[in-house]
């Protein structure tokens, strides 16, 4: 682990890969989370926009707003010291426009206080624009949730030659475009391992193998607090869900009882 209070930045993340060191990635959508998992050491907080399936009830992320990002990114930068706060761009913050793109990640940097923001996709003009601008991209291959609905489900991607060869060039070109990374999604380990080997800057993996620079999971998936069946590349670490149900019910036993509080 490192120090606790050495501050990560973006730029950092390449010379982490550079030095062969392997980055943690967890997702964090409030205060609270983002303190416990900062003071454990994790590399990056990543302010998903998977808040909509796992904290707002949503079956996608689509309909997850930018003020919705905005503010829980502002959570999470409130209880983070030493991590980099990385802020998902949600569905059609982005896909509108350069100028959309600039004014909607310049709120996560200017109100957010994140260090960067993410985008799903081939994206290249747009990271292109916003690196110009001063805002570090970390970009996003492989399943794509917010193209569920063109992609028929949350699905493994890119199985077929043709298509792990267009990701490879299409990871290349991220990096053109200024990417200081890139989140790969679902995708098989063989490729996982092509693509890192291909780019010099850092790939985090989520059901991308072991080769990959660093990893990332949804913090709730790897605490256990969702319920079953997790996606088949999660592993959990915890079963605080389970915990959680016990404690709410010796408590409702307690009041019930007339056991609690005390006299």
């Amino acid at each position: 682990m490192k120090e606790i209070g050495s501050k990560i930045w973006a730029p950092q993340l390449k010379q982490m890969k550079q030095r062969g060191e392997k980055i943690v990635m967890l997702t964090a959508y409030d205060a609270l989370m983002a303190r416990l998992l900062d003071e454990a050491g994790v590399d990056v907080l990543l302010v998903g926009d998977s808040l909509g399936m796992v904290l707002l009830g949503y079956d996608t992320t689509l309909p997850v707003t930018m003020d919705a990002m905005v503010y829980h990114t502002a959570a999470v930068s409130r209880g983070t010291s030493r991590a980099l706060v990385v802020a998902d761009m949600p569905f059609l913050s982005y896909q509108t426009g350069a100028d959309d793109a600039v004014r909607n990640a310049g709120r996560f940097l200017q109100q957010g206080g994140a260090g960067a923001v993410k985008i799903e996709g081939p994206a290249f003009e747009t990271v292109r624009r916003l690196v110009d601008t001063g805002i570090p991209v970390m970009g996003h291959l492989g399943l794509l949730p917010q193209s569920v609905n063109q992609l028929g489900g949350f699905r493994k991607q890119a199985k077929c030659e043709d298509e792990a060869m267009q990701l490879i060039e299409d990871a290349k070109q991220l990096e053109q475009a200024g990417a200081f990374s890139m989140v790969l999604e679902s995708i098989p380990d063989e490729l996982g391992r092509m693509v890192s080997e291909a780019i010099g800057v850092p790939t985090i993996g989520i059901g991308a193998g072991p080769d990959c620079d660093g990893q990332v999971l949804v913090a709730h998936d790897a605490l256990g607090l969702t319920p079953d069946p997790a996606p088949s590349f999660v592993k959990r670490y915890a079963h605080l869900g389970e915990e959680i149900v016990k404690a709410a019910q010796a408590y409702a036993e307690d009041v019930r009882k007339g056991q609690f509080p005390q006299r």
